[in-house]
């Protein structure tokens, strides 16, 4: 009886013996890269005081990665990787301190601004008026003036809004994680 057990454990770890050690294999690399790489990262300890892009503003549109939206103007159905807003004052600001990489202008966006700020954020400015008051390369501060709202982009406004975009290391991420927009 005592040979059959010993045959029986022997037959398993030829039988599945392959498996239990590739098995080990996969969870020894995953626990390596765990613990390895996010030691290998920079953490940033500097603290971002981000602003409202507008003061006394609406969200009209709120981000959506995941539900879609329906867009009038396109006819369309669609998530929406921005926040659109609208006040009576449409003052515009920049969201953080950063540099100006780009003020563009097309007919589905309209006067486009965008900013790049510290720790891998961009902010986007879409949907300004034509008066746009920075240009490539210029250094702003957080809540300084870059512009207007305005009804320049025919991809979603036909009132004066303001469609604003944040990004991390190029991702569009939801503002709201980031900017207090409820109490601002």
């Amino acid at each position: 009886m005592e040979l059959s057990k010993q045959n029986k454990i022997k037959n398993f770890f030829k039988r599945y013996g392959v498996m239990i050690i590739a098995g080990v294999f996969v969870v020894a690399i995953a626990l390596t890269v765990g613990l390895t790489l996010p030691a290998s990262q920079q953490v940033s300890t500097t603290s971002l005081d981000f602003t409202a892009p507008m003061l006394n503003a609406e969200i009209t549109k709120d981000f959506s990665d995941t539900d879609l939206q329906y867009n009038e103007n396109l006819n369309r159905w669609e998530i929406h990787l921005g926040i659109d807003f609208a006040g009576e004052n449409n003052a515009v600001f920049s969201v953080l301190d950063g540099t100006v990489l780009s003020v563009t202008n097309n007919s589905l966006e309209g006067y486009v601004v965008e900013i790049e700020h510290a720790d891998g954020f961009t902010s986007v400015y879409s949907s300004l008026g034509e008066n746009v008051l920075v240009k490539e390369g210029d250094t702003v501060e957080g809540g300084q003036q870059i512009g207007e709202a305005s009804n320049t982009a025919t991809s979603e406004f036909t009132d004066s809004q303001l469609h604003f975009c944040l990004l991390k290391d190029g991702v569009e991420v939801d503002p709201n994680l980031y900017i207090d927009l409820q109490n601002k």
